[in-house]
């Protein structure tokens, strides 16, 4: 993974960077970012670049052996690549860079949440290493979802157990094979319990020159006394005209369809491409059947409809309502800026029917409901009831003019 494979976040890949350059770099990193930033393809290619550092890379005989975390002190400074692009030709340049770019550095490690692959196994990172590989070569942008189906989990819950983390002291206490630097990516700690406490020790007092990159998606999830002991990375959502141009550059897609996808994802690249996958979805139709059963059909026709929506599975359900805040955010904004809104025509009729049903003050309060609703759908939540749910709201919302009390 190279610099110029992960999407913006442009100011953090030049931070990073310079916590290189000016020996600032903690032992223990927290790429911290939602999901669809890009924090896990960004820790990928940080772990290559620090990988193929050579011990002393400014040369130089008067050099020491250079460190990275400040704990050296060197007669000539190195010299390090200055910008993304740099390091990524500097990179390309090494003699290793085929190995770490098809994550099979031996001093690269990994740990992300798996299930047995049979009742009583105790299982670690290294028994899916050949689907890990695939599948961030494949959906670098995939959340923890989207893992858990790839390697057949169905409804398991994914751990990272107590046997990976005495799998991870035992990896990392070896001696490095070719880089002068070991590093382990840990993807989603939120999934380590509190057997993570095992780690304290190493991650506090690691051996020379190694480095931990946590990427996580939720702060509040990870163990404070892991977090205490990491630098914190934040990456921030994407900018649409940054996705946009992903999907231009990386599916070919027209300009048009790439800003309105860019739109809906909301800076999360991954429901970009979700979107894109299921581009042949009606969701206006589906919403308009949706809103008439409320507004006018009754409760036969509502659930009907809730049986239809239950059966489409988690991933379309929640792009579902993201097309649906999308229209709700369209309207908001035609109610102040007019015509001047560039919107698919289709769109600008239906959200200035929204106008004509609800205030801003409705929209608003519906748009954080939806957003709830996207949060418990990604939890596993039961669609009948989340759906039913929903409706009733709407039900009170556009017909009886009750504004929801949101939290």
């Amino acid at each position: 993974m190279l610099f110029a494979d992960v999407i913006g976040q442009q100011n953090t890949k030049h931070h990073l960077l310079e916590m290189v350059e000016q020996n600032r770099l903690s032992h223990a990193l927290l790429f911290l970012g939602k999901e669809g930033t890009g924090a896990l393809p960004l820790a990928l290619a940080f772990a290559e670049y620090i990988s193929l550092l050579p011990a002393s890379p400014g040369g130089g005989e008067k050099m020491q052996a250079a460190s990275l975390f400040g704990e050296a002190v060197v007669e000539t400074k190195p010299v390090f690549p200055k910008t993304t692009d740099e390091a990524d030709a500097f990179m390309q340049k090494q003699a290793a860079f085929s190995k770490a770019n098809n994550y099979v550095h031996p001093d690269i490690h990994f740990s992300y949440p798996v299930i047995p692959k049979k009742p009583g196994d105790k299982p670690v990172s290294t028994d899916y290493i050949p689907e890990w590989r695939e599948f961030i070569q494949q959906f670098a942008y995939g959340n923890v979802y989207d893992w858990l189906q790839f390697i057949g989990a169905e409804n398991k819950q994914g751990n990272i157990t107590a046997e990976e983390c005495n799998d991870i002291i035992r990896k990392l206490s070896l001696k490095s094979f070719e880089s002068p630097y070991k590093t382990l990516i840990m993807w989603m700690p939120e999934y380590l319990g509190k057997e993570g406490n095992k780690l304290l020790k190493l991650i506090e007092e690691p051996p020379p020159d190694t480095l931990f990159i946590l990427v996580a998606e939720n702060e509040d999830m990870i163990l404070p006394t892991i977090l205490s002991r990491c630098q914190l990375v934040k990456l921030y959502s994407l900018e649409t005209n940054e996705i946009a141009g992903a999907l231009i550059k990386r599916g070919n897609l027209e300009k048009t369809a790439a800003q309105q996808t860019a739109a809906i994802a909301q800076g999360n690249y991954r429901e970009a491409l979700q979107l894109l996958q299921n581009a042949s979805e009606d969701w206006q139709s589906l919403l308009r059947e949706w809103l008439n059963s409320i507004l006018k059909n009754g409760a036969g026709a509502q659930v009907k409809w809730i049986e239809e929506i239950s059966k489409l599975g988690r991933e379309k359900q929640k792009q579902f309502l993201l097309y649906f805040i999308h229209l709700l955010q369209q309207s908001i904004s035609i109610r102040f800026a007019g015509d001047s809104i560039s919107i698919a025509d289709s769109e600008k009729d239906f959200a200035a029917r929204l106008n004509k049903m609800t205030s801003v003050h409705h929209q608003q309060a519906i748009i954080e409901e939806l957003n709830k609703a996207v949060y418990y759908i990604e939890r596993n939540a039961n669609a009948k009831i989340l759906f039913h749910t929903l409706t009733i709201k709407l039900y009170h919302v556009i017909k009886n003019n009750v504004l929801i009390l949101t939290d």
